[in-house]
C-alpha cells in the first residue's frame, strides 16, 4: 500500500468510528450538533444511575479528542459551537458547566462544578453530599495543558490560561493567567 492510500483509509475508518460514536451518544440522549467528531474512548455518560438524569449538549462543529470524559452527574454540560476538547479532558457537570463558542481546551484539563461539603472530624468526607456550583467559560477561552478549573469559577471571554494553572477565582475578559492558584499576569492585546 502506498502511504497516501493508507492515510486516506485510516482517516475514513476514523471518520466512520466517530459518526457511530456520535449516533450512539444521541441514542442515549446527548444533544449533539452537526459536523461534530468524537475521538476514540470518549465517555459521555448522562447518569442513568443518578437520581436525576444529566444533560449533555454539544454545539455544531465541536471536536472531542480521544479519552474525553463528560459526566453531568444529574447536572448539565453545554459546549458551544466549534469547541475543541483535547485528549483526556474531564468535565464534571454536577452544578452545571457551560463552555462558550470557539474555546480551545488542551489535553488533560479538568473542569469541575461541585465540591464535597466539609465533614466534621470523625465523619467520613465521602459520605457528605456534593455542593453544586456552576462553572462557566466565555467565548474564545484557551486553557493550556493540564489546567484545573474549580467549581463556581467564571472565566471571561477571550482568556488565556497557562499550562498547569489552577483557576480558583473568576477571571475578567481577555486576561492572561498562570500559576496555582492562577493569577492574572497580563491582558491579550487589542487588534
Amino acid at each position: 500500500m502506498n502511504q497516501p492510500f493508507a492515510a486516506r483509509l485510516f482517516a475514513a475508518i476514523d471518520a466512520l468510528r466517530s459518526r457511530l460514536a456520535v449516533a450512539a451518544a444521541r441514542l442515549c440522549g446527548a444533544r449533539i450538533g452537526p459536523r461534530c467528531a468524537l475521538g476514540s474512548g470518549c465517555d459521555l455518560r448522562l447518569g442513568m444511575d443518578s437520581p436525576r438524569r444529566g444533560v449533555i449538549e454539544i454545539g455544531a462543529d465541536a471536536r472531542l479528542d480521544a479519552g474525553v470524559i463528560l459526566h453531568p452527574h444529574g447536572g448539565a454540560i453545554r459546549l458551544g459551537r466549534d469547541v475543541f476538547l483535547g485528549p483526556g479532558v474531564v468535565v464534571y457537570g454536577h452544578g452545571g458547566v457551560e463552555i462558550g463558542d470557539e474555546c480551545l481546551i488542551a489535553m488533560h484539563c479538568r473542569i469541575l462544578s461541585a465540591e464535597h461539603t466539609l465533614a466534621p472530624a470523625g465523619v467520613a468526607i465521602r459520605t457528605q453530599p456534593d455542593a453544586p456550583k456552576p462553572t462557566r467559560l466565555g467565548r474564545d477561552v484557551w486553557l493550556g495543558a493540564g489546567v484545573t478549573v474549580t467549581a463556581g469559577v467564571n472565566i471571561g471571554e477571550g482568556c488565556v490560561i497557562g499550562a498547569g494553572a489552577v483557576v480558583t477565582k473568576d477571571l475578567p475578559p481577555f486576561s492572561i493567567a498562570v500559576g496555582a492558584p492562577a493569577r492574572v499576569v497580563g491582558r491579550r492585546p487589542s487588534v
